[in-house]
């Protein structure tokens, strides 16, 4: 079957690390977007804070099917 996707781009953050930053983004966004396909990660980046890493925020690009 043929598929047209529409790509948005959404930056998750987390204290815990990489893999929850996107799971946080990618379960707000499934709020309100539907037929999500695929990720990638375009960014990764920490916030440092007294000498440690204290957050994470990473950029992803989420594909989703548009519906007809």
């Amino acid at each position: 079957m043929d598929h047209v996707y529409k790509v948005i781009e959404l930056t998750g953050t987390s204290p815990i690390g990489i893999e929850e930053a996107v799971k946080n983004a990618v379960d707000k966004a499934a709020k309100t977007v539907r037929n999500m396909r695929w990720f990638t990660v375009t960014e990764t980046r920490g916030y440092i804070e007294e000498n440690k890493v204290a957050h994470w925020q990473v950029t992803i690009k989420v594909g989703f099917t548009l519906e007809d």
